[in-house]
């Protein structure tokens, strides 16, 4: 029998060529947008589906989990992060989770470095300033930014993407690197001269740039907070490129009306895709779209990991990015 593949949303092409190239039959929701709970439980329940690939604003819990047929093998997420699966209790179900980690690295930390450089030149405000008809001529005063050049860049997380981050950063502007993560990053520090700390804190308090790049776990949840602000330089600018609830955004807000940082810019949201109102009133705030791996190349190559994963995995081999 052939086996069946959902995919909540349509992805890349490149998945469905390999996965029908491989024999097998591909559902592709037909919604264009986010299917709802129910939405996705009746379509789950359309056929015996071997694999389902879910997207990152698809909440597999255990209700969603237990709706699946009894046929599903495989929850190959369309993804990088995995906090949106209940991975226990697909273990429970002995289905494997995979993901889609590494090949979206550079493209995400070259995104980081755009915000980066728009925050601290005011490019976006000053495109905002333009559109709205109130240019008139150079002025010596207007708009005027911050330099990176020299400075210190603070990474809260320092793995794959917080590292070519840093060497960006390093390399093309010869900022000064300094770090918290759990363990240290010897690569790092060689690479970057990087020095690492044991506290958020300390990160927090010496940086004029801090970039975020840390998972959404308990321990993460509103780890900017109104305290850790509050430690920021008034000088300081905040990136936020890995999961929006790592940040509080009512305390950012507060923090950025009260000139307790200089600005921040963000491509994920507390309570995405809804974002909170204030924050679009501010000047000093940059805003994406979950954009960071927003480039053909990588969203093609996230699909062709996502087809590789289930086609080892149903084939008996090891799906090379197993979570469970």
């Amino acid at each position: 029998m052939t086996k069946q593949i959902f995919m909540t949303r349509r992805i890349p092409a490149r998945a469905e060529e390999m996965l029908r190239g491989a024999g097998y039959g591909v559902t592709v929701s037909s919604k264009d947008g986010v299917l709802t709970r129910d939405e996705l439980k009746k379509a789950l329940a359309q056929a015996p589906y071997d694999a389902v690939v879910p997207l990152l604003t698809d909440t597999i819990d255990a209700d969603m989990i237990a709706a699946m047929p009894p046929s599903v093998k495989i929850i190959a997420s369309y993804s990088v992060g995995f906090n949106h699966i209940d991975i226990p209790k697909a273990k429970e179900r002995g289905i494997v989770v995979t993901n889609t980690p590494e090949v979206l690295t550079a493209t995400v930390a070259e995104h980081t470095v755009a915000l980066i450089l728009t925050l601290a030149s005011r490019t976006a405000e000053g495109d905002r300033f333009i559109r709205e008809g109130k240019f008139v001529g150079w002025e010596p005063m207007l708009l005027l930014g911050t330099d990176i050049k020299n400075k210190t860049l603070g990474l809260v997380g320092a793995g794959r993407i917080g590292s070519e981050v840093a060497g960006i950063l390093y390399n093309g502007f010869g900022m000064k690197i300094v770090y918290y993560d759990t363990k240290k990053n010897e690569a790092l520090e060689a690479l970057c001269d990087a020095k690492h700390y044991t506290t958020y804190e300390e990160v927090l308090a010496q940086s004029d740039v801090v970039s975020i790049h840390v998972p959404l776990l308990p321990a993460t949840h509103h780890l900017i907070n109104k305290e850790r602000l509050a430690l920021m330089k008034k000088s300081a600018l905040l990136v936020n490129t890995s999961r929006g609830p790592v940040v509080d955004e009512l305390a950012l807000v507060s923090a950025l009306k009260a000139g307790t940082i200089r600005g921040a810019a963000l491509d994920v949201f507390e309570f995405e895709p809804n974002i909170t109102p204030e924050l679009l009133t501010l000047q000093n705030v940059v805003v994406n779209p979950h954009l960071a791996s927003a480039t053909e190349e990588t969203r093609t190559k996230m699909a062709e990991l996502v087809a590789t994963n289930i086609i080892e995995h149903l084939s008996g081999r090891t799906a090379p990015n197993a979570l469970a």
